[in-house]
């Protein structure tokens, strides 16, 4: 038996383990959406210019994106355990720096290294979760209430943010994190047993740093584009940066012994469909998340918490599509499961496309909401068991980084392009319908687009996935 096939935790151990590492999940998504509702109150109580504002959110995507690659395959080869908790523990330090932040600088600073700590904890943690469940039926079943707690994750952080702003401080939002912090780091080292790959081998200097510099470079004029739109000096400039490394990163790993990323890796057809499915899954969704709640409190008149409870639906959407998941691989298999999920959130993202100024929140925004969150919820574990397909103790931190990065670099993505045509669209229309009607539109156009690329995902899933994926293979238990 290798170091790298040995139980991560034993059989009585398996189980809470799963539960710890799904909580810390469920941290570090929140807080990729969790200050979405603060950030009218951080800019009054912090003095944040309007620029300046915008990288309380995009400090975090930036070091989160851009180092989730090095991170992954550093606990493939120094034990992923041990970096789990050294990002466990560094994510937590800079949640406190947040809360106590007084200064601009300070904030945004403690965003950055919240970020990084959440490179280093998630690409581990779903890594340990893979080794965990050797067999396929318990590894799709961790992975699905894996999947489903990060997707939910993601929208209860609109919930947290609108009822702590409004009923406490925006402070809060980042102190919540402490108490599963000091319990993640107290019970993980009793739970879960270290492991990191058979062959000892360097890390890929060369390769990690043309591959994180290509990702962060991409998502910084991504990022960048969503604020100041694709024609600007640093978008453009940071795009060719990111084009440039990212071709001198797959010539230095073709060359080299032992890549950061092997591209025989890349090339394995389930996890490369999957991650491809993924990236359009995350723009839809991130961009939706975003645009919905500016529409909800902009249009509709919503208050930050009445917004953040609007989304509680949302959540429940998911958790039944989490329960249908696994029931759906076994009866349809993985490719019918994802096109079919896929379907459905696009049909319930045409729904929430059509909510006007007029419309109540039972008629008009929850069924929309509904039918789009089971798709969700349907999608997500599925994606996740796909994406880490046949990887094993030697990369499976490798398999987790690049999910990671697939699904931030995507919701960059998203974000900056289809929050643009929204924008667009509304200041076209704006002189001849007026604000309102024409920030609808421009919301409208946006979620219909966004319908379109899950649409283009169910396609290349039902085409590409034809000839692989038996449902067998991820069939989990019930």
């Amino acid at each position: 038996m290798t170091t790298a096939s040995i139980s991560v935790a034993g059989p009585g151990r398996r189980r809470p383990a799963l539960v710890v590492l799904c909580f810390v999940q469920f941290m570090l998504v929140l807080d990729d959406t969790v200050v979405s509702v603060a950030l009218p109150s951080i800019r009054d109580d912090l003095g944040f210019a309007a620029v300046g504002l915008a990288w309380v959110v995009n400090a975090y995507f930036l070091a989160f994106g851009g180092l989730l690659l090095l991170s992954g395959r550093a606990a493939d080869l120094l034990g992923r355990r041990r970096v789990f908790l050294a990002g466990v523990a560094l994510f937590g330090v800079a949640s406190l720096a947040c809360g106590l932040a007084q200064e601009p600088w300070q904030l945004v600073t403690g965003r950055f290294v919240q970020g990084a700590g959440a490179a280093m904890a998630s690409p581990a943690a779903l890594s340990l979760i893979t080794l965990m469940f050797p067999g396929n039926n318990e590894r799709a079943r961790a992975l699905s209430i894996w999947g489903g707690i990060a997707g939910l994750g993601g929208t209860t952080g609109l919930v947290i943010s609108g009822a702590l702003t409004d009923l406490a401080s925006w402070r809060w939002i980042f102190l919540i994190n402490l108490p599963v912090t000091v319990l993640a780091v107290a019970l993980v080292p009793r739970l879960v047993g270290e492991s990191r790959a058979t062959v000892r081998a360097r890390l890929d200097v060369p390769g990690a740093v043309l591959g994180t510099g290509a990702v962060v470079s991409l998502v910084y004029g991504l990022l960048q584009a969503g604020e100041s739109g694709w024609d600007g000096e640093k978008v453009v400039g940071s795009l060719l940066v990111a084009v440039a490394l990212a071709v001198s990163f797959l010539v230095v790993e073709s060359r080299t012994a032992r890549p950061l990323v092997p591209l025989s890796f890349l090339a394995f057809r389930t996890r490369a469909v999957a991650n491809g499915a993924t990236l359009l899954f995350s723009a839809a969704f991130f961009a939706m998340a975003f645009l919905l709640m500016i529409h909800l409190q902009t249009v509709l008149g919503y208050g930050p918490l009445q917004a953040g409870l609007a989304y509680l639906p949302y959540g429940a959407g998911i958790l039944t599509g989490m329960w249908l998941s696994s029931r759906a691989v076994i009866r349809f298999g993985m490719r019918r499961t994802l096109v079919i999920s896929f379907l459905i959130s696009s049909a319930g993202l045409l729904l929430l496309s059509g909510v006007a100024p007029s419309d109540s929140y039972v008629t008009g925004v929850l069924p929309g909401m509904l039918v789009t969150s089971l798709g969700c919820g349907l999608s997500l574990p599925a994606l996740t068991v796909a994406a880490v397909a046949g990887t094993s103790g030697e990369d499976a931190g490798l398999g987790a980084a690049v999910l990671s990065s697939v699904q931030q670099i995507g919701g960059a993505v998203g974000l900056a392009v289809l929050v643009t045509l929204a924008a667009r669209r509304t200041d076209t229309l704006a002189d001849s319908t007026g604000p309102l009607l024409a920030a609808t539109e421009g919301f409208s156009f946006a979620l219909t687009v966004a319908a379109g690329l899950l649409a283009l995902g169910a396609s290349l899933i039902a085409t590409l996935l034809r000839k692989c994926c038996p449902p067998a293979t991820f069939a989990p238990k019930v």
